[in-house]
């Protein structure tokens, strides 16, 4: 054996409603493709074909072994309209989640994924002073209709990402650019997980469930100065750091409010997780307040920086403040050709099982090649290859790794000569 599992690793992939389902007009992505503001001209609306071939994707999950499942319900569909509910959709995800579980395969279900039903994001989404309780509202109905089901939640998936690339940098729907906008939704999108936290330990209480689980998906990453030596690159990390995810970490954690997180109706200090949700995938470069990267480093089909090792210390830099069970929600790379995902998963899942750490769960980011956001269908990210004309599903060798390595509890020699050998990374 090159190496073992760690014994309490679990190990799933991870995926989100609107970049897998296809069908969905109503949500905002569906909408900002539309209007042409996608890099290869794609939609959501394709996507995957998900929405109609779930148990096809789940039982390809089942073969390969798939003991985890992160996936996501589109609000858009469950609420097409403010304050009303379409009973058919929320048969439909609860026909998905019991197949799923009928598999073995157990759930961890994302509540907002970045996108918003039309009516939301028309009102001003997570800007709006009233959104934390809409989106409350939403939960309820989440809660009630799956609740029997499902023990697991991610109350909302990267936050920051969401409110920085939509609101401050202008890059998503809406496409604004504004620091008063990054605050607002900030400090409601805090609100939101607060209540949402609060609301699904009492709901499933009530129901007479005491295995209930709740956090948010983090996405978190290392910042560090291009320069050591230079005080400005520093200082730069530094605040880059604070901005992007330290002070959304501890308030939406905590509860605990700092600029540019403002505290909200009905936020008060405790405790909002019962896991640390970590997002990782690439380390910065820093010497302004935008995102940089080494030149010398290894990188990915999107020229992110490829670094390992900081998964492990977020992991534990986490760990050490919070004392929880680490479940890395997303982990992954892009690499349309496969030609060194095999040794991603590899090098990533070699670091988790020989180094001391707190990590319960791997989440490989993406089960199926997907709508990759502003870049569409031209960055994949998946373990199963999507031929998008015909759908044909077709596993690749980073797959076959990677059910290999949960059906050997580890990575035996003929799985490293077969896949990880030959697999490369490039600069």
């Amino acid at each position: 054996m090159k190496f073992k599992l760690k014994e309490d690793l679990l190990l799933g992939t991870a995926t989100a409603a609107t970049q897998i389902e296809g069908g969905d007009q109503n949500n905002n992505w569906a909408r900002f493709a539309a209007q042409g503001k996608i890099k290869d001209s794609t939609t959501p609306v394709r996507a995957d074909d998900h929405y109609a071939r779930f148990k096809e994707d789940i039982d390809l999950m089942a073969e390969m072994g798939l003991q985890i499942y992160r996936f996501g319900i589109e609000w858009s569909r469950i609420e097409p309209q403010r304050g009303m509910y379409s009973e058919e959709v929320i048969s439909h995800y609860r026909e998905e989640i019991e197949y799923m579980k009928s598999k073995g395969i157990m759930p961890l279900l994302t509540l907002h994924h970045f996108t918003n039903p039309l009516w939301f994001e028309d009102m001003g989404a997570f800007e709006h002073k009233e959104s934390p309780e809409i989106f409350l509202s939403f939960v309820k109905k989440a809660i009630t209709s799956f609740g029997d089901l499902v023990s697991e939640y991610i109350t909302i998936n990267e936050p920051n990402v969401y409110c920085v690339n939509s609101l401050f940098w202008g890059e998503w729907p809406p496409e604004k650019k504004s620091l008063a906008s990054l605050v607002k939704a900030f400090s409601n999108m805090t609100a939101a997980h607060v209540l949402a936290y609060t609301y699904i330990h009492e709901a499933r209480r009530e129901m007479g469930y005491t295995d209930t689980k709740v956090s948010f998906a983090n996405h978190l990453r290392i910042f560090e100065p291009e320069n050591p030596k230079n005080p400005f690159h520093r200082l730069a990390s530094s605040l880059t750091n604070y901005l992007f995810q330290g002070a959304i970490t501890t308030a939406m954690m905590s509860g605990k409010c700092r600029f540019p997180v403002l505290r909200r109706k009905g936020v008060k200090k405790g405790k909002f997780y019962d896991f640390i949700g970590i997002n990782y995938y690439s380390r910065s470069t820093v010497k302004g307040l935008a995102d940089g990267v080494r030149d010398d480093c290894q990188k990915n089909d999107m020229g992110w920086e490829i670094y390992h090792e900081g998964l492990l210390e977020l992991s534990e830099r986490l760990y050490e403040k919070y004392q929880a069970p680490v479940y890395v929600t997303e982990n992954g790379t892009c690499d349309n050709s496969d030609s060194f995902r095999p040794r991603f998963i590899y090098d990533q899942l070699k670091l988790i099982c020989e180094r001391e750490n707190h990590i319960m769960r791997y989440y490989h980011w993406s089960f199926t090649d997907n709508f990759e956001w502003k870049e569409g269908e031209s960055a994949r990210f998946g373990i199963v290859h999507v031929d998008y004309e015909t759908q044909k599903r077709t596993v690749k060798n980073s797959g076959k790794l990677y059910a290999s390595i949960i059906e050997n509890q580890g990575v035996t020699e003929e799985s490293y000569e077969t896949f990880v050998k030959n697999s490369q990374y490039h600069n």
